[in-house]
């Protein structure tokens, strides 16, 4: 089966790329590197000689109906976008352009491609269009979200992810295109960007910088390894309906706060003679993000008992592992840095 994978250089794409790769899939990953694709994040997958790179941007029609062309893909995997609520705060309309007109772009091209196809072929091709729980807003301190909550995004990101979403459903129902939607929770591991919660602080830690949370750090997230995540996304991909909608959380929730403790008690094990011991001493309160959601929380029955997955990995287990891989990594996120990466906190616009 050949796949396109859209945004494979990206943190959750590349770790989808390098699983389908190892399953013998064809990929053909498709991304125009900003500055959150890195085509290292690849691994060995990069030179596989089931694999294809492209350069495309997916806004642009032309480009994107040539790869469909050429390629001749049985599914699609559209993990494509900008995602980072910070940023989306300071140039919501990058996130307008890459989130919504992107997808409707791949859509298109997907429509009219699968048009073309014979009976068969039709049957058996999907799009998958992944998402994010963050398109439901925010919770209190009870209820979790289910694929029939009521869609109440409160930042940029999160609206131009909620309109993809109902792109991509708009395409299934008007024009027949076997979409299907995924929805998933914070996600870490290896290979993400140093601009998020886990690798902000691992690396602060690694160098006695500030570790910085917001606000009071009782905001809650539900904790997704990347790898169990695309596990999930694989079968969502083969066994999901048509049509269907698929919530993936690991139900792992806790504060940021917590979060950031459970990290520098993990540094304070594997760096036994760092001078920054222990490393809980850096961690300094800053302003809040505005419209900061307080707590998100998944309910992922349908994609357990309909499709048997199951995340393979603790928490703790994860999240130690994860702080070991960023510190046996450096030359990764150090590359990062050298071509131009700006740690600097952004997302502090507020309105005038």
């Amino acid at each position: 089966m050949t796949i396109i994978v859209t945004g494979g250089a990206g943190f959750i794409g590349s770790a989808l790329v390098r699983r389908l790769i190892a399953a013998g899939e064809n990929v053909v990953t498709l991304d125009c590197l900003t500055y959150a694709g890195h085509l290292l994040s690849l691994g060995d997958a990069l030179e596989a000689g089931n694999h294809s790179f492209e350069r495309v941007d997916i806004r642009d029609a032309d480009a994107v109906r040539d790869i469909f062309a050429r390629h001749k893909p049985h599914a699609v995997m559209h993990l494509a976008a900008e995602s980072h609520v910070d940023r989306s705060i300071d140039s919501p309309m990058d996130f307008v352009s890459t989130n919504v007109t992107g997808t409707v772009v791949m859509l298109q091209a997907a429509q009219e491609y699968w048009a073309s196809l014979d009976a068969a072929a039709k049957e058996g091709f999907r799009f998958l269009h992944v998402s994010t729980d963050e398109v439901y807003g925010s919770l209190g301190a009870e209820g979790v979200f289910t694929e029939d909550t009521p869609y109440q995004p409160n930042s940029p990101y999160s609206a131009s992810k909620a309109a993809s979403d109902h792109f991509a459903r708009a395409w299934h129902r008007t024009f027949g295109l076997p979409v299907l939607i995924s929805h998933c929770s914070n996600n870490y591991g290896p290979y993400q960007m140093p601009e998020k919660l886990i690798p902000v602080i691992i690396l602060a830690g690694l160098e006695g910088r500030d570790m910085p949370v917001y606000g009071t750090g009782e905001n809650v997230r539900d904790w997704l390894h990347v790898e169990d995540h695309v596990a999930a996304l694989e079968l969502i991909l083969r066994n999901g309906a048509s049509g269907g909608t698929y919530n993936v959380g690991a139900d792992a929730e806790t504060t940021n706060i917590d979060m950031v403790r459970t990290i520098c008690a993990c540094l304070d094990e594997l760096l036994p003679d760092s001078w920054h011991r222990p490393h809980d001493q850096l961690i300094r309160f800053v302003t809040d993000r505005p419209g900061h959601d307080l707590r998100y929380a998944i309910d992922s029955s349908r994609v357990r008992d309909e499709l048997g997955w199951r995340p393979a990995r603790a928490l703790e287990q994860g999240l130690k592992a994860t702080v070991a891989w960023y510190l046996e990594n450096r030359w990764w996120w150090q590359s990062i840095r050298e071509g131009g990466f700006e740690d600097k906190r952004q997302g502090l616009r507020t309105a005038v």
